[in-house]
């Protein structure tokens, strides 16, 4: 294929090809010549021009196919425009030949459509060019038009356009015959030329008026009959086609004005005559006037649905095409010409036209006044709907007599105008607050006036729009319902009031659960009384009785959406009422028969049809409730329906027809009710249940032919193609299902069922729809019967499906099809179900006649009964799960295929094998599938019949869909028919070309990643599939280009780097301005795939669309925010959920992808989105308020023309100001990874140093801004992301510092903008979520210190001393639910909270613990806190006792509420401190996000002088909990005591710690582990908590265990940290304990008299282990601290693991945080340190007990100081190896050491103490210690601390030595150095036993070092090393004998004198000899006073060395007297008087 990318055609290559290879050899020719010619110059192409046009016009006689047609028309008209064109007319003349050639012959078809293509091609690109030769071609187009077929006609009539557009108004001549072709065609019976035809008229539009003048009427006559019949493409084309011309009546082109030939300007029409055009049409439809009045007159006019659907598209096509502005500015005409339409009795001629026409009107106002506008104008559009209503609503006569002016038709009229109301306030959310509270406007009194309409579908409207008010503004919620109950109390004889009100409770009771804050519990009870009390008056009056049953249980049904919080109190009335509205027993059924009239019928079927309504509601809101008991009772009503139901008919025919409508009702509600009940309830009643459910959807009591509407749905979602539920998908979805075949579709209206006001709405819908009574039951019915078919019996199944094919073989025609697409529907539900739970189908006989029914639908007329019969045929194959079966079916289909000639039997058959493939899978279907594919292949060739091959090429999908790797080998022969048929397959058939896209797909799929593979099968498959791709891409129908979309995206997962993105992504770019919704969603989901991993090339790619001229469709723009601008302006103007939320995901993975490398342009797009509202305002000046002279000109946005834009973009409304606010929550957040981005400093250095760069911290004033705008905007949600910037902005920058005021942060100069941000959130009518965000802020912004001053801390501290009001209060107005104020409560407590600790932690800084420090992680702004903080605590002071209160009564809350579900028992009955009874399961969350930051608060309260106040607030109980939470075993007295209260304080406290600390989440939220931690660091430090937790060891023992668990289970080195200063502090208050009894003991010994020796040692057995020395692992303190400390000694450093504790991985497993040395440093110190203290709890037998493992872990600690000496320098552990060293000299040092009790044991384990450290230098090197002073240390320690028999054993002394010895001898200087340093420390020790052996043993070393001294020292360390040696030596002095003292000193001296230099040479030598000279100097001038004599003797025996001393001396001597004689000297010279010049430069010249 390489060999046709040549410039011309390379046809030597084409030749040797095979027939079947040339045409995509051709194609790819073409394609590759039309991306050459558009880049060429003319000189590239001139030499082969010729040649190029002989090839391109040769291809016309080569039958080119549809795409191939198309390319050689662009290239041959980009080569003329590009080259010369000498031969262009010649080649015009060619073509008109052929298409004057007669041949009419099907194989000269495509020569002739080749020479049409080429013409429209030529014109279009060409124009002008091409002279006069137009006339010659039109005429010819028009003669052949006249007599061709259908795809000609198509092709003339699109290149009739091409001429039309090229050569514009020069053609005017043709206009006329243009027009008269295009009028023909749009009543053309081929629907694709009506489409053609309507696009040439448009063309045409642009430049010939007489289209938009003097035929206006007669096209849009014309436009009406193209409706007729028509399909959605036609209708589309036409309705833009009727909208565009109209628009131009009103917006005509510049150059119209300017005059036309004769007779001046032509009047255009008016804007009330072009709308009348459309009314006309509406009403109308095409009829002429006379034919009209006839039928009239007879009363039968009623206009086709497809017109006005038609119409109502038209309607939006000619608001669009004027623009938003013209909108804005004739909302008010609009919406009286739609309420005319609506009104005219012609327009609701029945019910369900009615319905339907309402439907249109509501599209229309729903896709101009919902999509076109911005906020602002559509609030100026609800106050004109408002003013409309009000007018209409004085039409009506209320008391129901007298004129009736509102008639029939006003009630439409106020349904659309509340629905659309409801609509944009609810799409305007808490912005519309203003219209809603305008007392001007008075907008709710106008919609409650309309409750007391006398028409239900009018109230019911009003009370849905009363619902979307109070979403909108829940704060109106609660005032509105207690209004309605107050009327309805005060109306309550009126009929209309009663359903009114009752209809608006229901609806408002139904959208609480949406509100952010519900509405007082309360409220449901006394709703529950009113809705009683009303079906208890009913029988009182019988005017009202049908009303008030009816609203009484609609309110019952709506108040259990409340949940079960509500309904849970209420069951027990709600059952009793549910019982007595049934007849108890068989005989009242009876006796009921036997009386009663028609009426009374009537009033109790309804009754009993709304108590089965609120059941419904019942399970489906509070299922949990629905417990065995309650279903039980539940059931005694239900079968009291069915026996009613099972003779009713007897009574419909006794009282009338008219009860049917009622009873209907009972069944639909007993049906619902039993579909949510667990089926085994009913198990008896299944027969009585399915003889109902069968004859129901069977049709067989019913006359009317209702079907379901449930068949499309129970197909599967992929045969959208086959069923057409595409339609779904699209903006006409709301009118075009009106059209659908089943019954009733599209006329869902809220007056069918009201229990659709509470009920919850479906995804993506805006209103409510129910269908009619009929449809909704046999819907009911089939679902029912598919929960039930799997339950029964074979017999039964049997029987029904029997039963099923007797009954389609008895009805006929319509009938027939009505009941079989019924009984299909209720088998594929059971088919699903059986599917679902995985049940057998049952025996033989049950299949064989399922298969029977089933095989019958295959080659039925109707496409969707065919579908439906493929689907289940699969569906059972997939239940009965036996290959045989899937065998038998599919060659059941294979034969038929063969031998069906007819096109209905081989498309049910094709679908059947797909579906048999699609439900049974590759596997299961494997050896079918040659057989399979062949066949569907060659059906797909049946060109004959477009349909036969769109249901084969839908199989063929379905089986590569399911085929997986089997279907490999079928990949090229499928792609290569699949390229066969693009290239052939006409254009007008799109459907075929959509199968071929989805078989690409599946193909795609199968081939997978190896798509990415070189090899040349692969190369070639992957070149078909990108070709394929391709060929479907060019494919005009929008449907068609989706689903190419699909199949690159598809191509892109698996081989991106063969997908073109520089062409994909413009082109995706360019489809999301389309109209076709299923293109945009396809366009956007694939660049939601790109983005994700390309992020930054589909932006690049994207721009390039940003050249001027490139986009000048109205819609998307782009400007230089690029894609991401784009995407957001999108949100603006979709509505559809799953496109929106796929914009979200696109633009965040861009976010993702680029913030950091753009952030720039993100944050400018981000406030352009945020701040733009407020600023182009103007641009929208809603039309509602300006003025009639045009004052509301100024909202035009001025060109430069001076024109107002027609089409201004929409300002950003609040969904997508609340998405921009996310965003920049999540550019913070990318950024957080960069210092830089935190740091101003670095910033600026780091911009200055590159050059490049760009940081979030530069962008500091715009983030505020935004966080500021966004908190103060009027939309709550957009309030809250406001806030929560905000919040973000204090965390992230509160301590950035000011570089240019040191000593100041950045965001200092931003207090007045915080301020002013929180304060509108502390507004009385401020909604609570909103003020608790606010709290948040608050007390964020005090704690994070930025305000310095007390001053500016005021403001923000002033908003939370407001707030603390609230706590006193009840209930936040009474306008939400109690657990709203509880939230509100909270918050503010919680803010209190954190502001208490940080006042706290700045006051104390100073005195405290080191651990606290480290949480704090922000040195550098401690120092300039302080000042501020110490003024914190005085503004926190005031409140404190009032505060310290409400925390600890909220933490008891907090207790209580966290109890588990057995204990609700001991939940108080009036609620808490801060929450109600009916609450509790709504505040549990609020209180588990607050309780952390109150505890830390209360324990700092309490520790800091809590427990003392005590005394004073005893009188006030509200402060101490109550006893259920205290687990003290005391019972406490009526009136407690200071000591009960403080102690229940402390278990309070201790218990919500412990509690926290052992719960199974803990480790996943550390912050609050270490809150918990921190907490009780504080309470255990003070001494209240140590006089209870000390004397109790249980509760010491139970702390410590869960501090272990602490250590165990987390990966936070503070949690750790914390846990071991939480075990210290208890056994620190333990050993309190333990000292304060030992002294009760030795003080009662005292009195007693008794042996002195023994007193010490009794006391001391009081410790743990006593006597025996036995300690009880369960309940010991000791053991547990152990346990605490080996755990973090081994999780820290594993290597001290002993091999018990490596069988336990987990404990292994080092911390997944890594900690800093310093941190790990503290730690591993504070765990030595514990260790340490631990035998002191013991006796002296316990003490010996865990002394081993004390020491095992000691010396393991030591063995790892000793490691890090090579890598992390000599300092490393310096300071825990200090720890390490006193610890063992205390050890060694304990009075168990020496009691008698003891001593041996204890000894003897110093001993093995000592030997473990020894030997640590011995082992080899991995396992050894590097640093071997660690190990001289460890020694030493316990040589000069433990008892002397410790070292005494020879085998211990000499290794000691020893490891001197070589220490001595070390080749690091440093290891000498500390050596020396500890044998100093020996030589010392007072006992001289221990210090002689070493002193015998390494004096002599010491003295061997000093002799070697070199002359010269050149470092510190020899320095060092000297001088400490020659220390060491003079240690001796004193101790050696007087008599052998004179030898010493002569070494000694001798050394001295040896390192004296000569004073001469001195200058000379190094600066560390010098030091020393200078210090041998001074230790002889020490040494010798001391000892005189000895000093005297050396230097008079040896001359030489006073020679020496003496010079030295003398040298010192003269370098003194210099330094003293010029000192004097520098002093006199100073003078006295200093000269202002300095004229020291002044020398003398000599």
């Amino acid at each position: 294929m390489e060999l046709s990318h040549s410039l011309t055609l390379n046809e030597e290559a084409l030749s040797q090809l095979p027939p079947s290879k040339r045409p995509i050899f051709v194609f790819e020719w073409l394609r590759f010549l039309d991306k050459v010619l558009e880049a060429a110059q003319k000189s590239d192409i001139k030499g082969c021009q010729k040649q190029l046009v002989a090839q391109l016009v040769g291809q016309m006689n080569e039958s080119p196919g549809p795409p191939t047609r198309k390319l050689v028309a662009r290239c041959l008209a980009t080569l003329f425009s590009v080259g010369d064109t000498f031969l262009l007319f010649d080649t015009i003349n060619k073509y008109n030949d052929v298409l004057k050639n007669k041949d009419d012959s099907p194989s000269f078809l495509p020569t002739r459509l080749a020479a049409v293509t080429c013409i429209g091609a030529m014109y279009e690109k060409l124009g002008r060019m091409m002279g006069r030769s137009y006339e010659e071609t039109v005429q010819i187009l028009v003669k052949v038009l006249r007599n061709s077929e259908s795809q000609l006609r198509i092709d003339i009539m699109i290149t009739l356009e091409k001429i039309t557009a090229g050569m514009g108004s020069a053609a005017g001549n043709v206009h006329k015959d243009i027009y008269k072709a295009a009028k023909m065609g749009l009543t053309d019976r081929a629907l694709p030329v009506r489409c053609a035809a309507a696009l040439c008229l448009m063309e045409m539009t642009k430049h010939a008026p007489f289209l938009y003048t003097t035929e206006i009427e007669n096209l849009s006559q014309l436009c009406y009959r193209a409706f007729d019949n028509s399909n959605y493409d036609v209708r589309c084309t036409v309705a833009k086609l009727l909208g565009t011309m109209l628009a131009t009546t009103q917006n005509p082109p510049k150059d119209y004005a300017k005059g036309s030939s004769k007779g001046g300007i032509v009047r255009l029409m008016s804007l009330d005559e072009a709308l009348t055009v459309l009314l006309t049409g509406f009403l109308r439809g095409g009829t002429s006037f006379l034919k009209g009045t006839g039928e009239m007159i007879k009363g039968s006019s009623s206009v086709s649905r497809e017109i006005r659907v038609g119409i109502t598209q038209a309607y939006v096509v000619f608001v669009q095409e004027l623009g938003a502005l013209w909108l804005e500015r004739n909302v008010s005409t609009l919406l009286a010409h739609l309420m005319e339409v609506v009104a005219s009795p012609k327009a609701t001629t029945s019910h369900v036209d009615a319905v339907y026409s309402r439907k249109c009107v509501s599209f229309i106002l729903r896709s101009t006044l919902g999509r076109m506008i911005g906020e602002k104008a559509q609030a100026a559009a609800c106050k004109e709907i408002t003013q409309l209503i009000i007018k209409h609503m004085n039409t009506v006569d209320i008391s129901g007599e007298g004129n009736k002016d509102g008639g029939e038709g006003g009630q439409h009229v106020l349904v659309c105008l509340l629905q659309e109301l409801g609509c944009l306030i609810e799409s305007l959310s808490t912005s519309s607050a203003t219209i809603i509270l305008d007392t001007h406007l008075n907008l709710v009194d106008a919609v409650v006036a309309v409750l007391l309409h006398p028409n239900s579908a009018a109230r019911v409207s009003g009370a849905w729009c009363l619902r979307c008010i109070c979403l909108a503004l829940p704060s109106q919620l609660h005032p509105l319902i207690t209004r309605c109950c107050d009327r309805l109390d005060a109306l309550k004889s009126s009929p209309e009031a009663i359903a009114g009100y009752s209809s608006v409770l229901s609806a408002l009771i139904g959208c609480v659960h949406k509100t952010p804050l519900g509405i007082p519990h309360m409220r449901g009870k006394v709703l529950f009384n009113i809705a009683e009390e009303l079906l208890r008056s009913a029988s009182q009056n019988s005017r009202l009785s049908l009303h008030r049953t009816q609203a009484g249980w609609l309110i019952i049904g709506s108040i259990m959406t409340l949940g079960v919080g509500v309904v849970r109190g209420l069951l027990p009335r709600m059952l009793l009422l549910w019982k007595n509205s049934f007849p108890r027993s068989s005989k009242e059924i009876e006796s009921e028969k036997a009386r009663g009239d028609a009426f009374t019928w009537q009033v109790t079927l309804e009754g009993r049809a709304g108590a089965l309504a609120s059941m419904h509601s019942f399970l489906l809101h509070c299922s949990e409730l629905a417990a065995e008991d309650t279903v039980r009772r539940l059931l005694l009503p239900i079968e009291a329906a069915l026996l009613m139901l099972s003779s009713i008919t007897h009574i419909v025919k006794q009282y009338g027809q008219h009860l049917k409508a009622a009873t209907a009702m009972v069944r639909l509600r007993l049906y619902q009710v039993l579909s949510l009940l667990p089926p085994q309830s009913f198990e008896s009643h299944y027969t009585s249940i399915l003889k109902l459910l069968v004859s129901e959807f069977t049709l067989a009591e019913s006359g009317a032919n209702t079907t379901t509407s449930l068949l499309r749905t129970m197909c599967h979602a992929d045969d959208s193609v086959i069923l057409g539920t595409w339609l779904q998908h699209t903006h006409h979805k709301a009118i075009e299902d009106q059209l659908q075949a089943n019954s009733a579709s599209g006329s869902g209206a809220l007056e069918h069922d009201p229990t659709f006001l509470y009920r919850p709405l479906p995804e993506g819908e805006t209103i409510p729809g129910p269908l009619p009574l009929g449809v909704t039951v046999i819907d009911a019915s089939v679902v029912l019967f598919g929960q039930m078919f799997p339950l029964v019996a074979n017999k039964h199944r049997l029987k029904m499906l029997n039963l099923f094919g007797d009954m389609i073989r008895a009805s006929k025609s319509q009938r027939q099809e009505a009941v079989q697409m019924n009984i299909f529907t209720a088998v594929l539900s059971a088919l699903k179900v059986l599917s679902d739970n995985k049940t057998s189908f049952g025996q033989d006989d049950v299949k064989k006649a399922a298969t029977t029914l089933l095989l019958g639908g295959l080659t039925h007329p109707n496409s969707t009964l065919r579908c439906a019969s493929g689907e289940a045929i699969g569906r059972m194959a997939q239940v009965v799960g036996d290959p045989r079966f899937v065998a038998e079916m599919a060659q059941n289909s294979f034969d038929k295929l063969k031998s069906a000639r007819d096109a209905v039997s081989r498309t049910g058959h094709s679908l059947t094998l797909g579906c048999l493939h699609r439900y049974v899978g590759g596997m299961g279907s494997g050896h079918h599938l040659s057989t399979s594919i062949s066949i569907l292949l060659a059906l797909a060739k049946d060109t004959s019949s477009p349909l036969v091959q769109v249901w084969a090429l839908h199989a063929l999908s379905l089986i590569g869909d399911s085929g997986g790797p089997m279907l490999r080998s079928y990949v090229e022969p499928s792609v290569s028919l699949l390229l066969e048929l693009l290239l052939t397959v006409p254009l007008h058939t799109p459907h075929v070309h959509q199968c071929i896209a989805k078989c690409l797909q599946s193909l795609i799929t199968t081939v997978g990643p190896e798509l990415q593979g070189s090899n040349s099968s692969v190369v070639m498959v992957r070149w078909s599939l990108l070709c394929g791709c391709g060929l479907v891409q060019e494919h005009p129908d929008p449907l068609v280009q989706a689903e190419a979309i699909a199949c690159l995206q598809q191509m892109h997962m698996f081989a991106p780097r063969h997908v073109n993105l520089s062409t994909l992504v413009p082109m995706l770019v360019r489809k999301l301005s389309c109209d076709h919704l299923l293109l945009r969603r396809a366009a956007v989901s694939c660049l939601r795939q790109l983005s994700q991993r390309e992020a930054w090339q589909v932006c690049q790619h994207a721009l390039a669309l940003a050249q001027p001229g490139e986009e000048h469709e109205q819609g998307l723009s782009m400007s230089e925010t690029g894609l991401p601008g784009l995407l957001f302006g999108l949100l603006d103007t979709e509505t559809d959920c799953v496109l929106v939320r796929h914009v979200h995901h696109t633009l965040t993975s861009m976010l993702q992808a680029l913030a950091t490398s753009h952030l720039n342009m993100w944050l400018t797009l981000c406030q352009e989105v945020l701040t733009s509202t407020t600023e182009s305002g103007g641009n929208e000046n809603a039309g509602g308020e300006a003025t009639e002279e045009g004052a509301d000109d100024d909202m035009a946005v001025i060109h430069a023309g001076g024109e107002p834009d027609p089409h201004p973009s929409i300002p950003p409304r609040w969904t997508t100001r609340v998405f921009a606010a996310q965003c920049i929550a999540k550019i913070t957040h990318e950024c957080q990874n960069n210092t830089a981005h935190f740091d101003l400093a670095l910033a600026r250095e780091l911009q200055t140093t590159k050059l490049k760069g760009d940081y979030l911290v530069l962008h500091l004033s715009e983030l505020v801004r935004m966080g500021f705008m966004a908190a103060t905007s009027d939309s709550d949600q957009l309030r809250l992301e406001g806030l929560h910037i905000l919040h973000i902005i204090i965390d992230k920058f509160a301590h950035v510092p000011e570089p240019e005021f040191p000593g100041h942060v950045i965001l200092e100069q931003y207090q007045a903008q915080v301020g002013a941000a929180l304060r509108p959130a502390f507004a009385p009518d401020t909604a609570s979520h909103v003020t608790a965000r606010a709290c948040e802020v608050c007390s964020a912004w005090i704690c994070s210190g930025v305000a310095r001053d007390l001053n500016d801390l005021r403001r923000v501290h002033q908003l939370l001393v407001s707030s603390l009001a609230k706590l006193n209060k009840g209930n936040t107005k009474g306008l939400y639910n109690e657990s709203a104020a509880t939230l509100e409560k909270l918050a503010i407590l919680k803010a209190w909270a954190e502001v208490y600790a940080v006042a706290l932690k700045g006051i104390s800084g100073g005195e405290r613990t080191e651990e606290d420090t480290v949480e704090d992680d922000r040195p550098e702004s401690e120092a300039s806190l302080q000042p501020s903080e110490e003024s914190l605590l005085s503004l926190v002071q005031p409140e404190l006792v009032a505060l310290s209160k409400s925390w600890l009564a909220a933490l008891k809350d907090n207790a209580l509420l966290s109890l588990p579900p057995e204990f609700s028992s001991q939940l108080p009955h009036d609620g808490g401190a801060f929450y109600s009874t009916e609450s509790v399961e709504t505040v549990r969350p609020y209180y588990r996000s607050a309780w952390p930051p109150l505890l830390y608060a209360a324990a700092l309260w309490l520790s800091s002088g809590g427990f003392d106040q005590v005394v004073e607030d005893n009188n006030e109980g509200d402060a101490s909990p109550k006893q259920v939470v205290v687990s003290s075993s005391a019972p406490s007295p009526a009136a407690k005591t200071p000591e009960d209260l403080n102690t229940d304080r402390f278990y309070l406290l201790l218990g919500i710690c412990l509690e926290w600390l052992c719960s199974p989440v803990h480790s996943d939220d550390p912050d609050r582990s270490v809150v918990c931690l921190h907490s009780l660091e504080t309470l255990l430090a003070t001494p209240w908590p140590v006089r209870i937790v000390g004397p109790n060891s249980s509760l010491a023992t139970e702390i410590a265990t869960v501090m272990h668990r602490q250590v165990l289970s987390s990966d936070y080195t503070d949690v750790h940290q914390s846990a071991v200063t939480v075990v210290t502090l208890v056994s620190k208050a333990a050993q309190q304990a333990l000292d304060q009894e030992k002294r009760k003991k030795k003080k009662h010994k005292e009195e007693v008299p008794a042996n002195q020796e023994c007193e010490g040692s009794e006391a001391d057995l009081l410790g743990e282990g006593k006597e025996s020395g036995e300690i009880n692992t369960a309940q010991s303190l000791v053991f547990t601290s152990l346990q605490v400390c080996l755990c973090v000694l081994v999780r820290h450093k594993p290597r001290l693991a002993p091999q018990v504790v490596a069988s336990a991985p987990s404990l292994l497993s080092p911390p997944r945080r890594h900690a800093t040395p310093q941190q790990l440093d503290n730690l591993l110190s504070s765990t030595v340190t514990l260790l340490t203290a631990l035998p002191n709890l013991c006796s002296p037998a316990g003490g010996v007990a865990i002394l081993p493992t004390v020491l095992y872990l000691l010396t393991g600690v030591l063995k790892e100081c000793g490691r890090p000496y090579e890598s992390e320098g000599e300092d490393g552990s310096q300071a825990l190896m200090t720890v390490v060293l006193d610890s063992l000299a205390t050890l060694a040092q304990h009075p168990y050491a020496t009691d008698p009790r003891s001593t041996n044991q204890w000894c003897n384990l110093l001993q093995s103490a000592l030997a473990n450290i020894i030997d640590l230098s011995k082992t080899c090197d991995d396992d050894g210690v590097r640093d071997e002073v660690v190990v001289l240390r460890g020694v030493a320690q316990l040589v000069l601390h433990a008892p002397p028999t410790v070292t005494r054993p020879h085998n211990l002394h000499y290794p000691s030595i020893n490891l001197f010895k070589l220490a001595t001898q070390h080749h690091n200087l440093n290891v000498r150095i500390q050596c020396i340093q500890t044998l100093e420390s020996i030589f010392s020790h007072s006992d001289s036993e221990i210090s002689t052996a070493y002193i015998q043993a390494l004096a002599p070393r010491i003295l061997q070092l000093l002799h070697q001294t070199p002359s010269n020292v050149d470092s510190a360390e020899q320095y060092t090393l000297l001088t400490e040696s020659i220390s060491a030596m003079e240690l001796l002095l004193p101790r050696t004998l007087p008599h052998h003292r004179v030898e010493l000193v002569t070494v000694v001296v001798g050394v001295l004198v040896g390192w004296l230099q000569d004073t001469n040479r001195l200058s000379s030598v190094s600066q560390h000899t010098r030091q020393l000279h200078q210090y041998a100097l001074a230790r002889l001038q020490k040494i010798g006073p001391q000892y005189p004599q000895e000093f005297r003797s050396v230097l008079s025996n040896k001359a030489d060395l006073r020679v020496k001393l003496e010079s030295a001396l003398k040298g010192q001597q003269k370098a003194k007297s210099k330094v003293d004689s010029s000192i004097p000297n520098l002093v006199h010279h100073q003078p006295t008087i200093k000269l202002k010049t300095d004229f020291s430069n002044f020398a003398s010249k000599s």
